[in-house]
């Protein structure tokens, strides 16, 4: 009878045993079953979005919340340079094109160069103030800003400076050299064969004619008044005139103020932020590959090359 019994309870637990397992197994499957359908809603939650547009990324609310942008002319403005009108202008008509941009900074760092070239740049600023009255261009002076540049800068809405900045120089020059007495005494005889009478207008190998210096002069003088008009018309009322202004002279930044050709003392960063309330600053400056600017320059050495007996003209 009790060996009945044990046998009897050896089997009910045998039972219960299987069926608590078997619960358990139940379970487990049912968890993991649970695991893998989140998994792969997460799976396909995320390849939705991926592939809708679902929202603003980072990137896209900073565009809407607006940003500075900054164009730089850094070095010599020349055809060949990178501060070349066709590079500027580019970089400039690309910001202006940005409806997120909500000012853009003009960063100055030139000694000048070509009066063409500034030119250019110049009356493009002017064109592209046009086009969006609402966006203000503020020029900032680094450590140069003399002649070209400074023809360059006075586009600009206004003009902010370090106070050790050196602005101005706004004056013109026509550099040459004269070999005249240096051949005469090395016994060589210059043998220059033209048709027109000037045509050998401040050749270096021969004597300087008075009336060739006169008409030199002229130029030079004509490109001067074309610099005082533009540093006039974009200064307006704030230039407080003095004799010595236009004479070529620099002045720090601190005493640019005082005269009127700078407006107050600032930075890119200052500027983004004070000015424009947009602190995030893009750099819209183009810049030319390694090939390009080899076949620049190479064109540039030629032409200077063969013209650069005659003198040149820059503001500088």
């Amino acid at each position: 009878m009790d060996s009945e019994k044990r046998e009897g309870d050896w089997e009910r637990k045998v039972l219960e045993r299987l069926a608590s397992e078997g619960l358990v197994e139940q379970r487990r499957r049912r968890r993991w079953g649970i695991f893998f359908k989140l998994l792969g809603f997460a799976y396909l939650t995320a390849i939705i979005y991926l592939l809708g547009d679902w929202g603003d990324t980072a990137d896209q609310l900073a565009d809407r919340e607006g940003y500075t942008a900054m164009v730089s002319i850094h070095g010599v403005i020349d055809s060949g340079s990178e501060a070349s009108a066709e590079q500027v202008i580019a970089s400039l008509q690309d910001a202006f094109a940005d409806t997120a941009v909500r000012g853009v900074v003009l960063r100055v760092n030139s000694p000048g160069g070509s009066p063409v070239q500034a030119g250019m740049i110049n009356d493009e600023v002017a064109r592209l103030r046009s086009t969006r009255p609402d966006l203000k261009i503020v020029a900032v002076i680094e450590d140069v800003c003399a002649s070209g540049g400074y023809y360059v800068a006075v586009a600009a809405d206004s003009i902010y400076v370090d106070k050790a900045s050196l602005v101005g120089s706004i004056g013109v020059l026509m550099d040459s050299f004269g070999f005249v007495g240096a051949m005469d005494k090395l016994g060589v005889e210059r043998r220059l064969l033209s048709a027109g009478e000037s045509k050998g207008f401040l050749d270096p190998f021969s004597p300087q004619r008075p009336d060739h210096l006169a008409h030199a002069h002229g130029l030079l003088d004509d490109i001067h008044k074309q610099f005082i008009e533009v540093v006039r018309k974009g200064r307006g009322d704030r230039l407080k005139e003095v004799p010595e202004m236009f004479s070529g002279l620099v002045w720090t930044g601190a005493r640019s103020v005082e005269l009127g050709l700078a407006d107050g003392f600032g930075t890119v960063e200052s500027v983004a932020r004070n000015v424009f309330q947009a602190e995030e600053v893009r750099d819209f400056t183009q810049k030319r590959n390694f090939a390009e600017r080899f076949a620049q320059r190479f064109g540039a050495d030629v032409a200077e090359n063969m013209m650069g007996a005659l003198g040149r003209l820059s503001l500088r």
